[in-house]
């Protein structure tokens, strides 16, 4: 079985990039999971600048809200990075879709992969609390999903100043 792996800091940590180099030293290609979806010029410019980054060693499969199936449809491809579990609740809140059982759903697929798995999340839990009842939901079930999913994990690094730290 693959085994996985949880990259979790604040914003601008170097995550991503502590991320793909882990998923490539598991093996070439790897696959890029992406999750976010371009709303607007900002987000599309984000998009842009993750994708110059990779090269012929990466094979991209977007999907913002189906994380399991996408998991699921890239097993046995190599290593896999989901980048990131965050906009993935984001998108699943916001569409309507229970977050609860979604995370569940994937907890339960993490442990039947058969390549690695290494999920970039943010941190969120560090900073002040939200003005408004959604940024507090969102606060509050990425707190939980990352506990989650951090319980699952083989390995959870976090993401200082680029620098990764073992914390499990």
């Amino acid at each position: 079985m693959g085994k996985t792996i949880l990259i979790t800091g604040g914003a601008r940590s170097g995550k991503s990039g502590i991320a793909e180099t882990m998923a490539l030293s598991l093996g070439r290609p790897a696959v890029y999971i992406a999750t976010a979806e371009a709303h607007d010029p900002e987000m599309a410019a984000r998009i842009a600048d993750h994708q110059s980054r990779r090269g012929a060693e990466w094979v991209t499969h977007a999907e913002s809200r189906d994380l399991v199936g996408a998991l699921a449809a890239t097993d046995r491809r190599g290593p896999r990075l989901v980048d990131c579990l965050t906009l993935w609740l984001t998108n699943v809140m916001l569409s309507g879709d229970n977050w609860r059982d979604a995370a569940e759903a994937l907890i339960a697929t993490l442990p039947a992969q058969r390549d690695p798995v290494v999920i970039v999340t943010n941190e969120v839990g560090s900073g002040i609390v939200p003005d408004n009842a959604l940024a507090r939901e969102f606060r509050d079930a990425a707190g939980l999903l990352n506990q989650w999913v951090a319980a699952a994990a083989d390995e959870v690094h976090l993401a200082v100043a680029g620098l990764p730290l073992k914390v499990k």
